[in-house]
């Protein structure tokens, strides 16, 4: 994520925004998972420090972080039916909307932040994730 930002950056034009791909273990623990978490807490540092580096420029930085999203990506997990069941059923368990988010959903996060609607939105880090990070 370093590396790519450093080389796109001389590409975006003054007034863009940058967008950083996060994850709940920004905030929580996961079991076997402190480099994943120290990763993403990582990303979200790096939000806040860029969006101060680079407000000369007007660019805004911020973090999605998706939660359980229903996609194609599950069916290479390689769960039986069973285990993908109890996969789901653990996973649901630990957030509040009781459902998978989509991956529209996480587009129109990212549309928004891209958006001159976010203007004075900058360093943050935007749980879509069913309020899973906020319990």
């Amino acid at each position: 994520m370093l590396f790519s930002v450093q080389k796109v950056l001389p590409l975006i034009a003054d007034g863009g925004s940058i967008i950083l791909n996060g994850g709940a273990s920004s905030v929580k623990g996961i079991p076997a998972g402190s480099v994943l978490c120290a990763t993403r807490a990582a990303n979200r540092s790096f939000a806040r420090c860029w969006s101060m580096d680079l407000k000369e420029r007007k660019i805004r930085v911020n973090v999605i972080s998706p939660g359980a999203i229903d996609t194609r990506a599950w069916e290479k997990l390689g769960f039986n039916e069973e285990q993908k069941q109890v996969f789901i059923s653990q996973m649901l368990s630990t957030q509040p909307i009781n459902r998978f988010g989509t991956a529209e959903e996480v587009a129109r996060v990212a549309l928004f932040l891209a958006s001159d609607d976010s203007s004075y939105i900058t360093g943050i880090e935007i749980f879509v994730d069913g309020g899973h990070a906020q319990i």
